[in-house]
């Protein structure tokens, strides 16, 4: 073979890269454990035109955030973005972790963090007792009913958290997990709407014994929560039992502390999704109302 005949190595096949659209967000704090992370593979469990819902392959909680745009509902597990949501289908793989939530096409980083923890300050009985029955008012006119029955677990549960009775409080809580069809079943948003009320009232009002009923509920709803229910209703019953809640039942709470008006936030609240809102006033409506019996007891 001649000099400077000898055949060049064949080069390298370029091969393109998928476009990939850059998002910012503001994210749930908590959702922190997930977001600061390093990265961890996920799968998106649902895509709608306003939230998408992804569960992150991980052994603690949380497991799933939303991605959700300025219209939707923000839950407790949100992460909200300032661009559309498009491109995402269920089943697909993702990533999420060091910031960044990556599927179909998108990467979200997060620029700004939001506390899901209502703030309610200081409430007097006197107060409570006055605006609890413009939210049972609001609740009986309104069309949206919860999706579960009255009476059989329902009914224990509330009168077990006004006794403060923790063995019927949690023999309810436990029949109601998982009960009901959807994504978060009615059984597990009249919890959630419990627990968080039990908590952020108790706490203002200075009701200790139905902080501590919170403590024991939430510790029995969250256990196996993951076996039990859907895996984004677990996570929320994960926030709730913290204290966290989206910013529609945030806004209940603060209603009815006297921090803004009660009642168009309690027909914002039971506008959502289906039955939601209204299993989630339910929740609010007997934490609430178990607060004000509980606080009457200690006094005895």
């Amino acid at each position: 073979m001649a000099v400077g005949t000898r055949p060049r190595g064949r080069r390298p096949v370029q091969t393109a890269q998928p476009e990939v659209t850059y998002l910012s967000g503001a994210a749930a704090t908590s959702l922190r454990p997930l977001l600061e992370a390093p990265r961890r593979p996920a799968r998106v469990l649902a895509a709608f035109p306003l939230a998408v819902y992804l569960e992150v392959r991980t052994e603690t909680e949380p497991r799933v955030l939303a991605l959700v745009t300025g219209e939707a509902t923000r839950l407790p597990n949100a992460v909200v973005l300032t661009g559309p949501l498009k491109g995402f289908a269920a089943g697909d793989d993702a990533w999420v972790g060091d910031g960044v939530v990556e599927a179909g096409g998108r990467a979200v980083r997060v620029r700004r963090w939001w506390d899901p923890a209502p703030s309610l300050g200081s409430v007097s009985g006197t107060a409570l007792a006055a605006t609890l029955p413009l939210l049972h008012d609001i609740c009986a006119a309104s069309p949206r009913r919860p999706g579960l029955e009255s009476g059989g677990a329902s009914a224990l549960l509330a009168a077990g958290c006004h006794r403060g009775s923790l063995v019927d409080a949690i023999t309810a809580a436990e029949q109601l997990m998982g009960l009901g069809p959807g994504l978060t079943p009615s059984g597990d948003d009249m919890l959630a709407g419990l627990l968080v009320t039990l908590r952020a009232v108790g706490s203002a009002a200075g009701v200790g014994r139905a902080v501590w009923l919170a403590d024991w509920l939430a510790a029995a709803v969250t256990f196996d929560a993951r076996t039990r229910t859907t895996p984004i209703s677990a996570t929320l019953l994960h926030c709730a039992a913290r204290g966290e809640a989206g910013l529609e039942t945030i806004a209940v709470l603060r209603g009815l502390t006297g921090r803004q008006p009660l009642e168009p936030a309690v027909h914002r609240l039971l506008r959502l999704g289906h039955t939601s809102g209204a299993d989630l006033a339910w929740g609010i409506r007997t934490g609430a109302s178990a607060v004000l019996e509980l606080r009457e007891r200690d006094a005895l």
